[in-house]
């Protein structure tokens, strides 16, 4: 199907049609994360994660869900090539609190503007990062004041943090230059997104599996619920705590994330 820019405007909350540079694609990313919440309750719901882009489509925007980075940045993706932007998808190792060389399970987008290339990621749950060049050494500031990094080592490409560790969802409780995540520029085919997103959605003992996972970017913060604990940082203010109460789990995702589940699906995920 041709991608409806105006229903994806409409679910982003962005009233203008951003120019194809360097402040329309901050643009578009900025308002696609303070939007669609990052969360993998269907995995925990036994529904499956597809990431073919009708039905990113139908979830994200017309039924108004949420999803994690291969469903998040597909969308982004699409919208972004429908604006004319020219871009693609890579792959990466999320080092934010790995113990050990993760696998390549994180999708992020390369868009080159006028000669120069960019990373752009409007599905990384952890934390929110600004549109960044692809200069070793890069540094940017993020909306709730933390700084990112982009250098390049044996690895490949590198994307640091340097911030409160309110503003995160809580994996790693420093606030020193922190890895995300790491990536090299290689074309990934179709068939390397599937597998990677099925092994993700599906490997026991993995994080998207055993916890149930929601996350939302702030004006000028973060929000994060991981199983039954709740953590906001805004304005400067923090706040942390454990639900304890279904109908309070229900209405927080609701109110802040954006997220309507039934009675029956909230007992589901198995939190109380």
């Amino acid at each position: 199907m041709s991608f409806d820019l105006d229903a994806y405007f409409e679910r982003i909350r962005l009233g203008e049609r951003p120019a194809c540079d360097l402040d329309g694609l901050a643009t578009v990313q900025r308002a696609h994360r303070l939007a669609i919440p990052f969360e993998n309750l269907d995995i925990r719901l036994g529904r499956g994660i597809a990431i073919d882009s009708d039905s990113v489509f139908a979830k994200l925007v017309t039924r108004r869900r949420g999803g994690y980075c291969f469903e998040q940045n597909r969308l982004f993706c699409d919208a972004l090539t429908a604006l004319g932007f020219a871009v693609r998808p890579l792959l990466a190792r999320v080092w934010f609190g790995a113990e050990a060389t993760p696998g390549r399970t994180h999708m992020l987008l390369l868009v080159t503007i006028d000669g120069q290339d960019w990373i752009a990621d409007a599905g990384f749950g952890g934390s929110y990062s600004p549109v960044m060049p692809l200069i070793d050494g890069a540094e940017a500031t993020a909306p709730d004041g933390a700084r990112y990094r982009l250098l390049h080592d044996d690895r490949g490409w590198v994307l640091s943090r340097h911030g409160n560790p309110a503003a995160t969802d809580g994996r790693v409780e420093s606030d020193g230059w922190v890895e995300q995540y790491s990536f090299t520029l290689d074309m990934v085919p179709p068939i390397d997104f599937e597998m990677s997103n099925h092994w993700t959605a599906t490997a026991p003992g993995t994080r998207f599996v055993d916890l149930n996972v929601v996350s939302i970017v702030l004006p000028h913060g973060f929000a994060a619920l991981t199983d039954r604990d709740y953590r906001r940082h805004s304005a400067g203010e923090d706040t942390a705590g454990t639900i304890d109460d279904p109908r309070v789990y229900r209405m927080r995702l609701s109110l802040l994330f954006g997220i309507d589940l039934s009675e029956e699906e909230v007992a589901r995920l198995g939190l109380f």
